[in-house]
């Protein structure tokens, strides 16, 4: 069985966002068995898999990640859509346009202390879109 969906996430701020419930509620029963991939469809946003519960981790990826590509250096010629717009392709990048999520006994089968990660690296990224991709 294979089911794919698109989504629109609303807007959110520039950081790391907890998306898991939002992925959940979109998605029909889960396979006793399976994966479920999800691909952002943007190249100034990420996703990522990581720490759900204390939301600091959230604010030093913020900071880890202004602090290793930051706005207005002096190596970018893309400047023209604004100066988050060139560190958020290089952190999207990095980060990855895509996670992969087992699905066991009709759960998303993560560790006790994982969620899925929007990784928003736009001031103003405005709505975005996943593809779901459900493989049993």
């Amino acid at each position: 069985m294979l089911i794919q969906k698109e989504i629109v996430l609303p807007p959110f701020r520039r950081g790391y966002h907890l998306i898991t419930h939002l992925i959940e509620k979109e998605l029909p029963e889960l396979p006793e068995k399976g994966i479920l991939h999800i691909f952002i469809k943007h190249s100034s946003a990420g996703l990522s898999i990581n720490e759900n519960a204390d939301p600091s981790v959230r604010l030093d990826f913020e900071s880890f990640m202004n602090k290793l590509v930051p706005e207005n250096h002096p190596l970018y010629t893309h400047t023209m859509e604004g100066a988050d717009d060139m560190p958020a392709h290089l952190k999207a990048s990095l980060l990855g346009s895509s996670v992969s999520v087992p699905i066991s006994n009709h759960q998303l089968n993560m560790g006790i202390w994982q969620g899925v990660y929007l990784c928003e690296f736009r001031n103003y990224g405005g709505k975005r879109k996943l593809v779901l991709t459900m493989i049993a």
